[in-house]
């Protein structure tokens, strides 16, 4: 079982949401957009939960609604037993009545206070007895490595370091929920690279809850133990980074989570989870996900990824082997990537090492079975 499996099968839900809505409104009243729309969601305790999806589906605003930043149509919050926000038992409770801290993407640190100043603020606030604050400001700054910058500024320091004085501050309390609302988009690739693994090292060491909002898929397979793609305001799929990447429950999540290779199919036989269907590929065997409401002559569309497909020289001769001949070859530095033309279908093809193929050979393209999910043909692609 996985870490991510672990979390979820033995926590209890520390934050609690249901049937949560949210609009904005024009001037004259008129609704504008539900980016929050009847959403119901746990969030259990230790864990670290991803809300992803592309700028405009609800996923800043469900966080705000969380923080008490936003205050919702309807529906119902509840955090470590307490209600937040209950539309029916009119509950409102302001930020910081909420046992959270926020991290922003624009850090929101004070430029006149030192570091020091800045990560003691909210002890301070809070009231926390004077004599406890320095030791608690230093051990928050010597668990993000910054022991010796505590009389510095904000302005004086780098974009990185900034970003760990926000996480250093938001876990100085020993708050049990923290939110990120992306947080490290304004700092480069490298350094966004080694934060990650700071944060989910630090988050496995206090074990706090953690809900981060990002558009970057990359990132958030890094960090989260389940991942909620959101769309249009709702949660499109939930699961594991492994569950939403190998068997997404739509082409909206297939297409969002990584590249993929899309093919229009007819079904033929089904047996159990395996669909049998017929393509412009040719014959194929689809041996993933939910078989339930699909019968024979149904319109579906079959996923398969780069990476689970195969180059051999020859002729096709199994299940989901098509012949077809390289239309283009190219080094990205972790793999080779290829585009074969199968029909009047150009489908892609990732190796880590270069095959002896180059544009124009003839190949069979391969992919197994159990790496072919099946999806509604109805389901629109995340461009629409």
């Amino acid at each position: 079982m996985s870490h991510a499996d672990t979390i979820h099968a033995s926590s209890t839900s520390l934050i609690t949401i249901r049937n949560l809505t949210k609009q904005f409104k024009r001037r004259s009243g008129a609704s504008v957009v539900v980016p929050v729309d009847n959403v119901s969601l746990d969030v259990h305790e230790g864990e670290f939960l991803v809300l992803l999806g592309p700028s405009g589906c609800g996923k800043t605003t469900l966080l705000r609604c969380i923080a008490g930043l936003e205050r919702p149509d309807g529906g119902a919050i509840s955090i470590d037993g307490s209600t937040v926000y209950s539309s029916s038992d009119k509950v409102f409770a302001s930020p910081s009545e909420r046992s959270l801290s926020m991290i922003f993407q624009s850090y929101a640190l004070w430029p006149h206070m030192t570091i020091f100043e800045n990560i003691a603020y909210p002890l301070r606030s809070r009231k926390a007895p004077k004599e406890g604050v320095r030791q608690r400001v230093m051990d928050a700054l010597d668990m993000v490595g910054l022991a010796n910058l505590e009389r510095q500024y904000p302005g004086q320091i780098s974009g990185g370091q900034q970003q760990r004085v926000a996480l250093a501050r938001a876990v100085v309390c020993d708050v049990k929920v923290v939110l990120f609302d992306e947080p490290l988009s304004n700092v480069d690739a490298k350094v966004r690279e080694q934060l990650r693994l700071e944060l989910v090292e630090l988050q496995r060491r206090l074990g706090f809850t953690g809900i981060y909002v990002t558009h970057d898929q990359t990132e958030a397979m890094d960090i989260a133990h389940r991942i909620a793609v959101l769309n249009n305001g709702r949660i499109e799929q939930l699961g594991t980074p492994r569950e939403v990447y190998a068997e997404p429950s739509s082409r909206y999540v297939a297409e969002f989570i990584g590249s993929a290779n899309f093919v229009s199919a007819k079904v033929l036989a089904v047996d159990g989870e395996k669909l049998t269907v017929t393509s412009e590929l040719g014959t194929a065997v689809a041996g993933v996900g939910s078989t339930s409401g699909i019968a024979v002559g149904s319109e579906v569309t079959i996923m398969f990824r780069p990476q689970a497909v195969e180059l051999v020289a020859g002729t096709a001769s199994a299940d989901n082997q098509w012949p077809g001949t390289i239309h283009t070859a190219k080094f990205l530095g972790a793999h080779w990537q290829y585009y074969v033309a199968v029909g009047e279908q150009l489908i892609q093809a990732w190796s880590p090492n270069r095959a002896p193929f180059a544009e124009g050979d003839e190949v069979a393209v391969v992919t197994n079975p159990k790496n072919v999910v099946a999806l509604p043909s109805n389901d629109p692609d995340i461009r629409s």
